[in-house]
């Protein structure tokens, strides 16, 4: 597996243990993480801190040009708020461990020429298949449902 990913799911993971919802995202320029980040929503009592949403904030300011040569990671679709964050930053290039569970904004990612590829990764279906099957409420808080 990509090491960028598995650094996805680690936070994924990580934000599963801390009671929240194992979405996880991870930075990447020139082959280096910038940023890593998990769904803080429950632990920050955040309306934001989606995966992606933490992955950039943890990544810190970074230039335009960075942000259009950087590949974002996310174990989870991206949803439209981290979809608007992908579009408003110029970032072209996105890997996704599933889309099977949710489908996120990736039409809108399509036609604004965002490079998509879903890796259809089945530790990414099965902790958020568990997560979901056990956390319903809060899952459907977290969406927006």
């Amino acid at each position: 597996m990509n090491e960028f990913m598995q650094a996805a799911i680690d936070e994924a993971q990580k934000g599963l243990a801390e009671g929240g919802i194992p979405i996880g995202s991870v930075l990447v320029h020139d082959g280096k993480i910038l940023g890593r980040g998990h769904n803080r929503r429950v632990q920050q009592g955040s309306a934001i801190l989606h995966g992606e949403m933490d992955a950039l904030e943890n990544a810190g300011r970074q230039p335009a040009s960075v942000y259009r040569e950087a590949t974002l990671y996310t174990t989870l679709s991206p949803c439209a708020m981290c979809s608007g964050a992908i579009l408003l930053y110029g970032i072209k290039h996105v890997v996704i461990g599933e889309n099977v569970t949710f489908m996120g904004e990736e039409k809108l990612l399509k036609s604004r020429d965002v490079r998509l590829e879903v890796l259809h990764n089945e530790t990414c279906q099965n902790m958020m298949r568990r997560f979901i099957a056990e956390q319903p409420k809060l899952w459907n808080e977290d969406i927006g449902c």
